[in-house]
């Protein structure tokens, strides 16, 4: 008996940010842009310290920006990968293009911020991304 394949939206990439960190600032215009290519990917950005609570303690754990985290599966999002970037379009570009071709799937990450990044990214999608104001 097969499986049957996830919707495309089972994807989601969530940039972890604070507000004052000058380069998530700069990043957050290529993260849009990046997420306009690929509207059947779930993109979101996530203020970590205007999330504190729903984000728990793990989200204290990041000190460095921009961190994404990719998670596979509407249903218990399965984290892909959790981590900081070169805030580059072609490096997000890559990152996406590897999650839907399944070439992450056999990566394991443990993260306890998988279900609370994927209540946000869900609660706070506007067009394809949420982005701070210019």
């Amino acid at each position: 008996m097969s499986v049957p394949p996830e919707p495309p939206t089972s994807l989601t990439v969530a940039c972890l940010c604070a507000g004052w960190c000058v380069a998530c600032q700069a990043y957050a215009a290529t993260f849009a842009q990046v997420a306009q290519a690929h509207p059947d990917v779930r993109f979101a950005w996530i203020d970590i310290e205007d999330h504190s609570d729903t984000l728990g303690d793990e989200a204290l754990d990041i000190e460095n920006f921009p961190t994404l985290l990719v998670l596979k599966g509407a249903q218990g999002p399965r984290p892909l990968f959790l981590g900081t970037v070169m805030p580059h379009a072609g490096t997000l570009e890559r990152m996406v293009q590897a999650a839907q071709s399944g070439s992450m799937d056999g990566a394991t990450v443990r993260t306890a911020l998988a279900g609370p990044v994927a209540a946000l990214a869900a609660a706070h999608r506007v067009q394809g991304v949420d982005t701070p104001a210019p």
